[in-house]
């Protein structure tokens, strides 16, 4: 009796979460398929027009980093540290720093219509904030520091990244689509890793003492996490692909604005969506990756996908911010 009444529960469940499965397999097909198809429009149409267009306005970019790399031909060590360091880390607290005096003065309140949960951090703490910056400037200099020197050691090994000629731009498309998904499985599985009950209380509620979250905190974790989910993952890429150091100042410059922008706490116009992100740090159980692509895989966005944070998470192109144009269901009272 008893396993006749568990065996009409347990079908449906195999066939839904195979049918989840299948979509899934589909969805990651599609968006690689469509990521090849891009790389091959752009090899073949935009970087005929871009090279025609760097090639009458005398190679610009390659020119720009023949002077840049004339003045320091003889220290590439430099020229790496310049790239993987300064040039990411000066663009990450710039553009965090313009976020946080919204974030502390309220002001332009223009900006107010764009935060997803509209009722945290209006005005945020100072003394959390000023927590959070000691704790990130000290993650940048203890761990991502010596990550760079031992990537820069490495590069040695392999013969070097910091040479004169600068790679093609279908070949930095091709670089940066690899750095994507290399990315994508590293972060998802460290960081659903530090979601598990033995590892979360010692190192990852850290993190998630921001449940309504701003810029800077995509780098507020404890030592450990910062080294193995925020380093790890876009470092992996260059380090296996031994790649140029021009590149690599594009890429995790690009990193790290895209981690800003999904913790930033606004969903603004022309900007990537934080919708995913900030739900995540709202429910802590959903949406552990940065494409979602794994996320769809293993129904970690079952939960999300049923919300109208979900039907908000596309890229803003007017100036109506999606809260008013795709509000929250209203919740019935009681006597409703």
């Amino acid at each position: 009796m008893k396993s006749e009444n568990c065996a009409p529960v347990l079908r449906p469940v195999r066939v839904k979460q195979s049918g989840q499965v299948w979509d899934s397999v589909q969805k990651a097909a599609f968006v690689l398929g469509t990521g090849l198809l891009v790389f091959a429009a752009a090899r073949n149409t935009i970087t005929w027009h871009l090279q025609q267009f760097w090639g009458a306005s005398g190679d610009f970019w390659q020119s720009q980093w023949a002077l840049f790399y004339n003045a320091y031909e003889e220290e590439p060590f430099k020229i790496f540290v310049f790239c993987s360091m300064v040039v990411p880390t000066g663009m990450f607290w710039l553009f965090n720093a313009l976020l946080m005096c919204v974030d502390v003065t309220g002001w332009p309140a223009f900006f107010l219509r764009y935060k997803i949960q509209a009722d945290k951090n209006v005005p945020v703490d100072p003394a959390k904030l000023r927590n959070a910056i000691f704790t990130v400037l000290a993650n940048q200099l203890f761990i991502s520091f010596p990550m760079v020197l031992i990537a820069y050691v490495i590069s040695l090994w392999r013969g070097g990244t910091c040479g004169p000629e600068l790679p093609t731009f279908h070949w930095v498309l091709l670089e940066l689509l690899v750095f994507g998904l290399i990315e994508e499985v590293m972060f998802y599985y460290s960081h659903r890793l530090f979601h598990h009950p033995a590892l979360y209380k010692r190192f990852h509620k850290q993190h998630h003492e921001w449940t309504a979250p701003i810029g800077l905190v995509s780098l507020y974790a404890h030592p450990l996490e910062h080294f193995l989910s925020n380093m790890l993952p876009p470092v992996m890429g260059p380090v296996l692909m031994g790649s140029h150091a021009a590149t690599i100042m594009l890429w995790f410059t690009m990193a790290l604005l895209s981690t800003s922008v999904a913790h930033c706490g606004y969903h603004l116009p022309l900007l990537p969506s934080p919708e995913f992100h900030d739900f995540h740090h709202l429910k802590f159980n959903q949406c552990y990756g940065v494409l979602g692509v794994l996320d769809r895989l293993h129904g970690t966005d079952a939960a999300f996908r049923r919300t109208k944070a979900y039907e908000r998470h596309i890229m803003l192109l007017g100036l109506t911010p999606l809260s008013e144009s795709i509000p929250d269901t209203p919740k019935l009272g009681k006597g409703e």
